[in-house]
């Protein structure tokens, strides 16, 4: 287990949790913030969750050094697996438009004093269950993976992904699972 979970932090029956860093930029202040299923196995995951985020993770999930950056919502279904450095997203982090970004960067530096953040858009993710993606994917904001659903390594999952379909590529397209069987 982590050295000390957050207390808005809850852990299922038999899940374990490794790792030095997992909770070094986790500052959300729901309760709980994040829900863990049981007999999960979490290992040098990231858990990056701004003040008002919450996620939940399913059971029986094998999660190797995933990054969730969430400021809204992260919902996992059970039985998920994610290969090492899989990225999942609910925003963008910082403004897409130019002059908005240049405002964020200083809001962001030491020089500041006291400049507000720009608003940044942001939307849940959800991940069905029996779903297996591969390492270094990204999965981005406001996007739903269906149940049974096989995300290649390195893809970039940037809409909606049916149940049971396989998806590759940057950006990622969808094939039916059947067509592979």
């Amino acid at each position: 287990m982590s050295k000390q979970l957050p207390q808005n932090v809850l852990v299922g029956e038999g899940t374990r949790i490794q790792g030095q860093n997992c909770f070094n930029r986790f500052f959300s202040e729901h309760s709980p913030a994040l829900t863990i299923g049981s007999n999960c196995m979490i290992a040098n995951a990231h858990f990056a969750l701004g003040a008002k985020a919450q996620m939940q993770v399913g059971d029986e999930c094998l999660l190797s050094s995933p990054m969730f950056l969430c400021e809204e919502r992260i919902s996992i279904g059970s039985r998920v697996v994610m290969g090492w450095n899989v990225a999942v997203m609910d925003t963008d982090f910082h403004p897409l438009d130019p002059d908005l970004r240049k405002t964020d960067a200083i809001a962001c530096s030491p020089l500041a004093g006291g400049i507000s953040r720009p608003a940044i858009d942001s939307a849940p993710v959800t991940i069905g269950d029996d779903v297996w993606i591969g390492p270094q994917a990204t999965i981005l904001k406001g996007t739903s993976i269906g149940s049974g659903s096989f995300i290649e390594p390195g893809t970039m999952v940037t809409q909606d992904v049916p149940a049971g379909s396989r998806v590759s590529g940057n950006p990622g397209r969808c094939t039916p699972l059947s067509e592979f069987q």
